[in-house]
């Protein structure tokens, strides 16, 4: 019996962190199939590569099922934490912090979040005196500082024989008859490449700084946050739903310095290293199915779509992989496949 996924050739459209995520679950699944990864920006280039990186499964994610969410957040945490426990979490990016969610407006608390992440409490009175907020919770959770992570799979994608191939796709059709199935992680490019309007640009904007001396995450009521990575610490934010501009704006700039100084006041004496401008690409449900495509020539295609996580890419694109390597295996069943 031959190798599994032997002569299947398979195309992953885009390179962030979904699109690099599904590559290598692919190339496990199917050790014997041709996986080549097709995008027009790769690493630094990426909306991924801008991202804080803080497991954070928040009320944001919705899948098909109801408990997607949950489900979700449960399986891309044991993945994460996985790496964290074995040799490659230096190089993964991976690590483990704790930090504090604040507000002056409504409690912070999310039970479910006690049964997935190691720590998750509610702040004592002294803390919250301490920092000056109503509301409080203080955890432990992981961090995936892409910088590093998207590197990380992509040496793991050619180390198998995977290839990455800078290419930009007017349409889903300039694949048909190269491959023989396609999983589309192409994020705010699905808008153009499968005309799905239910995907939309959410404008981040943030800076990278210098502040060794933080330890801590803080999120404040939803719209700041103050995330020390591995190289640099992240201060946000903006969301813009349905902005495509990718520009810096100076108002955002001094709108963030100045919440996240309130925070934290000696960010004050942070080193800038860069701001930092993302498009984050939205979908009010995450799409993760699978299709067969007619296009106007009448010549089809096998898809599997694995898009439209928004801010959440890191956080749940272990599990959305998951599921859209399955789709994969359920539709390549059969001789040719050798499943």
């Amino acid at each position: 019996m031959g190798e599994r996924g032997a002569g299947v050739r398979v195309a992953v459209v885009g390179a962030g962190v979904v699109g690099l995520t599904t590559a290598t679950m692919l190339q496990e699944a199917l050790p014997g199939a041709s996986i080549t990864v097709l995008a027009d920006k790769f690493g630094q280039e990426t909306t991924s590569d801008g991202a804080a990186g803080i497991f954070w499964p928040g009320h944001h994610i919705r899948g098909e099922e109801e408990g997607d969410q949950r489900r979700w957040s449960s399986l891309s945490y044991a993945y994460y934490k996985r790496i964290l426990e074995s040799g490659d979490a230096v190089e993964a990016g991976v690590k483990r912090f704790s930090g504090y969610l604040f507000s002056n407006k409504e409690s912070v608390w999310e039970p479910f979040l006690k049964l997935i992440i190691d720590e998750y409490r509610e702040c004592t009175p002294d803390e919250l005196r301490l920092h000056g907020y109503k509301y409080g919770v203080f955890l432990t959770t992981l961090l995936t500082e892409c910088r590093s992570y998207l590197p990380y799979l992509t040496r793991r994608i050619t180390a198998r024989g995977g290839r990455m191939e800078r290419r930009h796709l007017k349409s889903l059709e300039e694949l048909v008859g190269h491959y023989d199935i396609v999983c589309n992680c192409s994020g705010f490019g699905a808008k153009e490449l499968c005309r799905d309007m239910n995907v939309t640009a959410i404008r981040g904007q943030v800076f990278k700084v210098k502040a060794p001396w933080l330890k801590n995450f803080y999120f404040v009521d939803g719209g700041t946050y103050i995330i020390p990575g591995i190289e640099f610490v992240t201060l946000g934010g903006t969301k813009n739903f349905d902005s495509n501009n990718a520009e810096v704006n100076k108002y955002d700039s001094q709108a963030i310095w100045e919440r996240c100084v309130a925070v934290v006041p000696s960010l004050k004496d942070a080193e800038v290293l860069q701001e930092w401008v993302g498009l984050r690409p939205y979908r009010h449900i995450h799409r993760v199915q699978k299709e067969t495509i007619t296009f106007p020539s009448g010549k089809t295609l096998k898809v599997v779509h694995n898009y439209g996580h928004g801010s959440t890419g890191v956080t749940t694109s272990p599990a959305t992989s998951m599921d859209a390597v399955k789709l994969v295996l359920e539709t390549l069943r059969g001789p040719q496949a050798k499943l």
